[in-house]
């Protein structure tokens, strides 16, 4: 069973006469699980809608649905699954107590790896999940693979009766489902020999890999669980010479690069970040693949349509990893508008020092690197580190946190976006 939270008007759902609060209990007479069924049994020409209303009034609506129109319902969110493992990487276990408890949620679901491009375990899937997957070709999925050896994963995962990837991937691929995969590379766990298994592994299963991502450990101050190695330059540099040999081997064989190296990973290794060219269709962008070539395409991209800004004085706020990175950008963005760009590198206070990622920034952080900057006509801050909520990280609101600054405040995700005079300009006379 399903619930209605919203119908749009003129809809299909609203000529029929469904209403917020309709519990959907069938298609044909199948029972609805969750929002997959409703989307595929759903996907035909005509069907029977088994239905109990507000309340408590039981209907059947017989539906005709013409070229794909859609049903005009908004359905309530799944329960989702909880994930099993303990991963000694794992961002939750790096978490300080008290904030919000949606943060503390591990979702490990496999529907919402192929609705929105999380990644899962696969650690938690039945024999039913299994059906599901082949039956209604939830393809790609986004994997959490780390190690294939079984053992090495039991161990990353902190948990023994993780089932055998290969033997997962291998049935599902055999059903035509195909998978970008991610490994959080661990030093002295799933480095090395176990890394060389793993890819050898994903790679024999043909194009039903479709990409391999290597992610470099990341850990906060609150990182109880982890006994791991540091991710050092040396060992970042190790995991991109592998990186290295198995995208020439793949490009010979299968025409493109199919393993990828995070941008924290050329970071921490000190060498250049790859072009765009490099990473074709930027499938893990969200998995931090590319994401600063990515902004630096939309930047240059963008130049053209910024207006004049000479004599402001603009502060961006970013953390300390894309400090090196930021000069380039500014000195475009400074040339196109004349405006005066001021790098403000900060640190975060939630998460201590090893956390340098932009997006993880906080509202205490922004508040004191803005505070005492009566100079800056404006401020942009990473669009990133605020939810669909207006929240940071520590429940600091962004409303509350840009009135109590000296200047405007804008999110931004690439500098154009919030630069370019459209409807509510983030440009402001110079004081």
């Amino acid at each position: 069973m399903v619930r209605v939270t919203q119908v749009e008007p003129g809809s299909i759902a609203d000529s029929v006469g469904i209403v917020p609060g309709t519990e959907l209990l069938a298609v044909n007479e199948r029972p609805l699980e969750d929002f997959l069924d409703w989307e595929f049994l759903t996907a035909e020409e005509s069907f029977v809608v088994s239905a109990r209303l507000p309340d408590g009034t039981a209907v059947e609506y017989d539906i005709e649905r013409v070229d794909g129109e859609p049903m005009g319902v908004e359905l309530a969110p799944p329960t989702v699954r909880r994930c099993a493992n303990r991963c000694e990487f794992c961002f939750i276990e790096g978490l300080p107590k008290g904030l919000r408890k949606g943060l503390y949620i591990r979702d490990d679901d496999y529907r919402l790896s192929f609705a929105y491009g999380n990644f899962a375990t696969l650690s938690n899937v039945k024999e039913r999940d299994i059906a599901r997957i082949l039956e209604y070709r939830l393809s790609p999925l986004y994997v959490s693979v780390h190690a294939t050896p079984w053992e090495a994963r039991k161990v990353l995962l902190n948990n023994p009766r993780v089932p055998n990837i290969v033997e997962q991937l291998t049935r599902l691929a055999e059903g035509g489902i195909q998978f970008h995969c991610q490994m959080v590379v661990v030093p002295g766990l799933n480095d090395g020999d176990v890394l060389e298994q793993s890819l050898t592994d994903l790679w024999n299963l043909g194009d039903a890999v479709m990409s391999v991502a290597l992610v470099p450990v990341g850990v906060t101050q609150f990182s109880h669980l982890y006994t791991g190695q540091p991710m050092d330059a040396a060992n970042a540099g190790r995991l991109l010479n592998a990186v290295h040999r198995w995208e020439e081997r793949a490009l010979d064989d299968r025409g493109d690069r199919w393993v990828y190296g995070s941008d924290e990973l050329y970071l921490l290794a000190g060498e250049p970040l790859p072009d765009e060219e490099h990473y074709g269709d930027f499938s893990q962008i969200e998995n931090g693949v590319g994401a600063v070539t990515s902004l630096r395409a939309r930047v240059r991209d963008g130049l053209s349509q910024l207006p004049r800004l000479d004599g402001r004085r603009i502060g961006v706020v970013t953390g300390t990893s894309m400090v090196p990175l930021m000069p380039e950008l500014l000195d475009q963005l400074t040339e196109a508008t004349g405006a005066q760009f001021v790098l403000i590198p900060t640190e975060n206070s939630l998460f201590g020092p090893t956390t340098t990622t932009a997006g993880l920034l906080v509202g205490a952080d922004i508040r004191r690197a803005l505070a005492d900057r009566a100079d800056l006509d404006l401020a942009l801050i990473p669009a990133e580190c605020i939810n669909d909520n207006g929240l940071f990280l520590d429940e600091e609101s962004f409303i509350a946190v840009r009135e109590s600054l000296p200047m405007p405040v804008y999110p931004s995700y690439d500098f154009i976006d919030a630069l370019v005079p459209e409807g509510d300009a983030a440009v402001v006379p110079a004081a």
